[in-house]
């Protein structure tokens, strides 16, 4: 069976599921592997339980299946499962003709594709990645969301490793796209920064193969402007109101805590916004939603309202109030570039008194000793009033700060020696698990 003839077979029974406990009825199964399971081996369980179809890569798997009656006919073997659940979506993708955005980067791209989907919401019927469905798994599930009713699509897309945006935007097929930024994450995968770079300068690239193509770009990113491809589309934002060339520009007016804003567009009015977003960091992402608000015609006054109306959601960024303390919570990830933002956002809030409690950072590979000892002398800079570190490590840098081997120490302590009357930074990679904390604190 070629993809046609799979999409064919999707088109009669249109859904996915790759999961062998959760089989609707008329459902196609991919057998999805990987290093702890191999979904070749739940197949037959998939088709027992309902679906009209499973298709493996396991070929000696499929031999023994063939000598099941449920299996004939209704299993197809690929040479490679994940690729074959890649191609059906794309050609998925291919059935409409709407502009699809393509968002990545280092920092940021969860909240840019929340703010650029309430943006553009104030116009069209959009369809956008749920949550972090990001990666080469997470996009196809997608794509395959998508319907004749929606009128633009928003797919945000994560890399770990060289190749990954290659590979992603070559499944979604973006008619234009934005890298919110690059810095140090995932340095065990990619092995340096310039190797981060080339990996999100995947999705520039596959946009110049694309006539009509749009690349959103902050101007003041040098590190971006620098990996611009050539005769391309270009709408570029800035911080920089002397940059006459860009399609917006916006300065901030206050963080105290929540960043508010005003931003003018070219040959427009300013627009002053109240957002509710925690960290002068979310200037450039508010710009960017901004700026591609305007190019798909948003109207100016229903961009400002979507950006104010916008709340940040899964612990990113959120200023969250309990009966005992004020909690800024970024517990969703970290790394060295996302960790000194908000170090340096919550340094300059004027409040007090304060605490930081901070996970170790992961998958930075050689660079993590040395990540994390910068990260310890940023916050003796810092002078907050108390510093929990938790995570092995931190266990061997010279500090004074009070550390933990994990999150569930952090409880106890806490339920022996509850804190009060702190305006408490929480943040560190998930697998912390500091997103634990906030109903202690």
């Amino acid at each position: 069976m070629n993809i046609k003839e799979l999409y064919q077979h999707y088109r009669q029974h249109p859904v996915v599921t790759t999961d062998s406990r959760h089989c609707p009825e008329g459902s196609i199964f991919i057998a999805l592997k990987g290093e702890t399971f191999d979904g070749n081996k739940f197949a037959a369980q998939a088709l027992e339980q309902g679906c009209s179809l499973a298709v493996v890569d396991d070929e000696q798997a499929y031999s023994q299946y063939l000598n099941q009656p449920l299996a004939r006919g209704r299993m197809v073997l690929v040479p490679d499962a994940l690729q074959a659940f890649k191609d059906l979506a794309r050609e998925h993708r291919r059935q409409f003709a709407i502009p699809v955005v393509g968002i990545t980067g280092t920092n940021g791209k969860t909240t840019t594709k929340e703010l650029v989907r309430a943006v553009l919401s104030m116009k069209y019927n959009v369809m956008a990645t749920e949550g972090n469905y990001n990666n080469d798994v997470g996009v196809p599930k997608t794509l395959l969301r998508l319907t004749s009713e929606h009128e633009i699509a928003v797919v945000e897309m994560g890399a770990s490793h060289p190749g990954d945006i290659k590979t992603l935007a070559q499944t979604c097929e973006p008619t234009c796209g934005l890298i919110t930024n690059v810095g140090k994450a995932h340095l065990q995968g990619f092995g340096s920064l310039e190797g981060v770079i080339r990996t999100k300068g995947e999705l520039y690239d596959n946009l110049a193969t694309r006539d009509g193509s749009v690349i959103f770009v902050n101007a003041d990113n040098h590190l971006l402007t620098a990996i611009l491809p050539a005769n391309t589309q270009v709408e570029s934002y800035s911080q920089d109101h002397g940059n006459t060339q860009a399609a917006v520009c916006g300065e901030i007016v206050a963080c105290d805590p929540l960043l508010r804003l005003r931003w003018l567009s070219r040959g427009g009015q300013w627009h002053d916004v109240a957002t509710q977003l925690i960290g002068s960091y979310n200037l450039d992402n508010v710009l960017a939603a901004i700026t591609v608000g305007l190019h798909f015609g948003v109207a100016e006054n229903d961009i400002s309202q979507a950006i104010a109306g916008y709340t940040p959601q899964n612990n990113r960024s959120q200023l969250t109030h309990t009966a005992s303390n004020h909690l800024v919570v970024d517990a969703y990830n970290a790394n060295p570039t996302s960790m000194a933002a908000a170090l340096t956002n919550f340094r300059l809030m004027q409040v007090s008194p304060k605490m930081a409690i901070l996970g170790e950072m992961r998958e930075l590979g050689a660079s993590s000793r040395e990540e994390h000892e910068a990260m310890v002398e940023q916050l003796k800079q810092c002078a907050f009033d108390k510093v929990w570190l938790v995570g092995k490590e931190f266990a061997d840098i010279d500090c004074d700060f009070v550390k933990f081997n994990d999150v569930e120490e952090v409880k106890a302590t806490l339920t022996q020696h509850p804190v009060e009357g702190y305006y408490i930074l929480i943040k560190g990679s998930n697998g912390n698990r500091l997103f634990e904390l906030p109903q202690q604190l």
